[in-house]
Parts: C-alpha cells; structure tokens; sequence
C-alpha cells in the first residue's frame, strides 16, 4: 500500500508534477521520516488540519515546513475568523479529510476544506508531502500549487522555531 488512489487522482487532475516516495509507514511521523530517509526539515511539508472550537465547524488545512510551528492562536484564529481554533484530534481528522495522522496532505481532500500554504513553503525548490497514506510520501514543487482553487498562500501562518 503506498499514496492513496484518490489523492493520486488528485494530483494528476490539477497536472501537478510529482515523484511518490514509499516509506515504512512504522517512520511516517516528521522527525522519524526525515531521519531515516535523509530528508531536511526545511523540506518537509506537515498538513495540519485545524478547527475551531468556538464557533464549532471552522476548518482548515494548513501547511508548514517542519522547522516552524503552526501560529495557531494568531494568523490561523485570525484567518477562521474564530475565536477560539486547535489542532483537529486524529478522530476529525479522520472523519474530514479521510486520512490519518502522518500521512494527512494537501490533495484528495473536500472541495469545501480550504488549503492555506505558509508563504516559506512556497519558496522551497521542492518540498515532501504526506500521500493520504502512512506508507509514502509526495516529492513535489510547490510552485505548482499557485493558482490552485481553494488553496490560499498565507504570509506568517507559520513562526521559525
């Protein structure tokens, strides 16, 4: 088992150029994954799904490098337009995007779940996506992703650790 069909299908219908790289899905987390393939933290991209707690029913997935951290309570609260926002728990995860923690990613998701991208993702040459899947990963430049309906690049939405 590797990417899965539908975010495969995904990609090929948005014309995104790609290599699939398998992993052992025992190592898809970031640090075990970029360790053990020899892939640089600036490099890894985590999809982050986040919702809202107060108002409930506010969704996002949101994209940083592994070497940020998600500004959840500033630029994402902000941006949902909430008062209140957390990571999703695996369960909502899950239950939204279809996929599960470690392998969560930017394709194959609800046209109504919108993509922000953190602005630094965007100035990679290449970056590695989850594959919807624990068992691969997604090799891509994320300059195809401009353009993209219901993908949103977004200064600050991550903060250098």
């Amino acid at each position: 088992m590797t990417a899965a069909t539908e975010v495969i299908a995904d990609i090929s219908a948005k014309g995104i150029e790609y290599e699939e790289m398998e992993c052992d899905p025992a190592l898809a987390d970031t640090a075990q994954f970029c360790e053990a393939y020899d892939i640089p933290l600036e490099k890894s991209a985590n999809a982050i799904l986040v919702a809202s707690r107060k108002p409930e029913g506010h969704n996002a997935v949101c994209v940083v490098l592994a070497h940020t951290r998600l500004d959840v309570n500033g630029t994402v609260r902000k941006k949902l337009g909430v008062r209140k926002v957390s990571f999703a728990p695996p369960e909502l995860t899950k239950e939204l995007t279809g996929q599960e923690i470690g392998g969560v990613t930017i394709f194959g998701l609800p046209n109504e779940l919108p993509v922000w991208l953190d602005s630094r993702v965007m100035e990679c040459d290449w970056v590695i996506v989850g594959a919807g899947s624990r068992s691969a990963k997604i090799k891509l430049d994320p300059s195809q992703l401009e353009g993209i309906p219901g993908y949103d690049v977004v200064e600050d939405l991550a903060q250098e650790l």
